[in-house]
């Protein structure tokens, strides 16, 4: 059963932990939906010490499906300037409270698969990140992460959901190249993803996930796991905002977002492993414009490949990325079911290979 039904007249109790912070617990009774008891604790700092009481005494009375919004506002109206708030925040009181009311969730709150690279064509790779998320809502299946196999025979270029595809890509080395172009669900930049040149995974979780998260930082927070990994392979990563994961010597690849109204979110990654560059700078209409902001050249200067960096073989990527995930995670290892694969190709069919779709910015 969800804390929404659990709620009224139960003892509820939520914990977050600030990246880089402290602890923030509240424990709460709600009666009638309504909070009626608050006793937000932990090991952060507050001065004066009677502000404590202030915090407790804001939260009572609201609803207990206030939304982070309405609560961080609640909560900051309540507190003058002389309170000092070290290693937290009204942000964070919020995310504890919804954690234990429900509407906000952690890793550690789900049952998490690792879905294994199987080779698919890579229409159906972007049909299934929208049938996988939307499995995700209607509860038909586990939060999970996938990682990507693609065929040699597809090369790839995937573009965001919003970026125009006569901007995006040259037809001529397209044709020229034997290049797919293909359109995913999430926004953001163009990928350049021949079947042996990029790492490529998706996360399929509520969003309760990161309820309250700016999109800013919900990049960073979903990817954790990756400079986990990374750093077992020894790649000095970090993330470079919005979306980009790099390390001292260029990037590596950039992370897109889809949040579907139903309650779950699609987020994937793409990092470069082996890449030709040179094609990649012929197939991608890559502008001044584009890296203008980044304090380089050329396009082919941000990119620096994981093979390089790790010398390992992109199937011992995929393992380091696995273990990690279950590590951190709890995760169970599964397939890609038949069931999952047939509404996929289906759906491939009926949208992603379409003309109407891969053009739809013209």
């Amino acid at each position: 059963m969800t804390a929404r039904k659990l709620a009224n007249g139960k003892q509820l109790h939520g914990e977050f932990k600030v990246p880089g912070g402290k602890l923030v617990i509240a424990d709460l009774d709600v009666t009638e939906g309504k909070i009626s008891r608050a006793n937000i604790n932990g090991d952060f700092f507050l001065e004066p010490d009677e502000a404590l009481d202030d915090i407790n005494h804001a939260l009572m009375g609201l609803p207990y499906d206030a939304s982070h919004s309405q609560i961080t506002k609640t909560l900051d109206s309540s507190l003058d300037d002389s309170v000092v708030m070290f290693g937290f925040d009204a942000h964070a009181v919020a995310t504890a409270v919804r954690r234990a009311t429900g509407f906000a969730t952690s890793w550690e709150d789900h049952d998490w698969d690792v879905i294994l690279p199987t080779e698919i064509p890579i229409y159906t790779q972007v049909a299934l990140d929208q049938v996988l998320t939307e499995d995700v809502a209607a509860g038909r299946t586990r939060p999970a992460m996938r990682l990507w196999r693609w065929p040699l025979t597809d090369p790839a270029v995937v573009i965001g959901s919003f970026q125009s595809y006569s901007n995006e890509v040259d037809p001529e080395a397209v044709a020229r190249h034997g290049i797919k172009v293909a359109r995913r669900i999430s926004g953001g930049g163009a990928m350049f993803m021949e079947a042996d040149n990029a790492v490529t995974y998706s996360l399929y979780t509520p969003t309760s996930l990161v309820d309250g998260m700016s999109f800013t930082d919900s990049y960073p927070f979903l990817d954790a796991w990756v400079m986990d990994a990374l750093q077992r392979m020894s790649v000095k990563a970090y993330y470079e905002p919005l979306n980009d994961i790099s390390t001292p010597d260029g990037k590596i690849g950039g992370a897109a977002q889809k949040r579907l109204a139903a309650g779950s979110m699609l987020h994937h990654v793409t990092m470069s492993y082996d890449i030709d560059a040179q094609k990649m700078t012929e197939v991608l209409r890559i502008g001044r414009e584009k890296i203008s902001d980044k304090g380089i050249t050329s396009a082919q200067s941000r990119v620096d490949p994981l093979r390089r960096q790790t010398g390992m073989a992109r199937s011992e990527i995929w393992d380091v990325l696995i273990e990690t995930f279950r590590e951190r995670y709890g995760a169970t290892p599964r397939e890609v079911t038949a069931d999952e694969l047939a509404r996929a190709e289906a759906l491939a069919a009926n949208k992603f290979m379409t003309t109407e779709w891969i053009q739809r910015v013209p």
